[in-house]
């Protein structure tokens, strides 16, 4: 085989011991999940909003805007759940271009994985003890979820990796909720085979040894629009979709069902500023459905401080260097708005 190898990566245990979470960030950490589960499970009534910018490729930035969401926090808390997107892996569709903060700390440098590693569990920790918000991050490469796994209240499975399954296996022995997007193609029958295999015990190979798992029952879809032949966009977040969905969880028996719908990508054909709308959509659908209200249950938002996006040498402050995301005023507005419409 063709490797080489740049440089031996340290164990988890010895990277978790090295930046390692306090005793009272984990405390916080503990309550904040137990309460999204609660939330999953039907038992407490408040609406999941997942936001943040694409990528988390700027310390300071995004604890920046985690500070800001913190404190705007405080005003939504009790109707909404506030859960930071902290995306420190990103999948490119051709292999090329920045790959996220675990391959590349410095986005304008090359790949260093240990530093990226480094890099990464210090933005966490960071944002979490100036919050006191425990964030979301996308399971790219299942191997090196135990270098997060401590720091996380959520955790989501990407349209590409939905239909693997080394990412279904080891859903099924994650701790928190995993959300699993509609694959490109937009079929349905995928996410939901992936969400039951994912709350279903499995024993396989995991790193260095053979483990077994006894189910995550808080896997849950996540709705994000398809991609048909002609590359054109196609939105699932109407109505119709969602009694599609819901119809197709009572044909599988999947407990605890639930919907995440993300705002963007498909759903808005990658035209950012259609967010708000499409969020303004998916609350109004809630209303006229009992069940729909039962099931869906949150949003995925992309945000960061500066609307739109840059080339990753543009250096403005706060801007994604990835997909193009709402600004801040938008952002505020929208959750004010959503704390009083759900």
């Amino acid at each position: 085989m063709s490797f080489k190898v740049v440089q031996n990566i340290p164990c988890p245990e010895e990277m978790l011991e090295k930046v390692s979470m306090s005793p009272k960030l984990q405390e916080i950490k503990k309550q904040r999940d137990q309460e999204m589960k609660l939330i999953l499970e039907g038992k407490e009534d408040k609406f999941i909003v997942i936001v943040g910018p694409c990528s988390a490729s700027d310390e300071n930035a995004v604890c920046d805007y985690v500070t800001r969401l913190a404190k705007l926090n405080d005003d939504v808390k009790e109707k909404l759940f506030i859960v930071p997107r902290i995306y420190t892996n990103k999948p490119r569709t051709t292999g090329e271009g920045y790959k996220g903060m675990l391959h590349q700390p410095d986005p304008e440098k090359g790949a260093n994985i240990l530093k990226g590693i480094e890099a990464l569990r210090k933005m966490h920790i960071k944002a979490i003890e100036e919050s006191h918000l425990t964030a979301a991050d996308e399971m790219l490469y299942p191997e090196n979820l135990p270098y997060v796994s401590d720091m996380l209240s959520y955790i989501a499975i990407g349209a590409r990796s939905v239909e693997n399954q080394q990412h279904r296996l080891v859903s099924s022995g994650i701790d928190v909720p995993v959300g699993m997007k509609n694959p490109t193609s937009g079929d349905y029958t995928v996410m939901l085979n992936s969400i039951h295999a994912a709350q279903s015990s499995h024993t396989f190979m995991y790193r260095k040894n053979e483990v077994s798992t006894t189910g995550n029952p808080y896997a849950h879809a996540i709705l994000r629009g398809s991609v048909n032949k002609h590359g054109q966009n196609i939105p699932n977040y109407h109505y119709e979709d969602m009694i599609l969905v819901h119809e197709l969880y009572q044909k599988h028996g999947l407990i605890n069902p639930c919907v995440i719908v993300d705002a963007n990508h498909a759903n808005s054909k990658k035209i950012y500023y259609e967010q708000p709308r499409i969020v303004s959509e998916i609350l109004h659908n809630r209303k006229l459905n009992k069940e729909l209200h039962n099931m869906v249950k949150g949003v995925m938002i992309e945000s960061f401080i500066e609307e739109g996006n840059q080339k990753t040498d543009g250096h403005v402050y706060g801007k994604s260097i990835t997909d193009a995301c709402i600004g801040w005023d938008t952002t505020k507005e929208l959750l004010l708005y959503m704390a009083d419409n759900v």
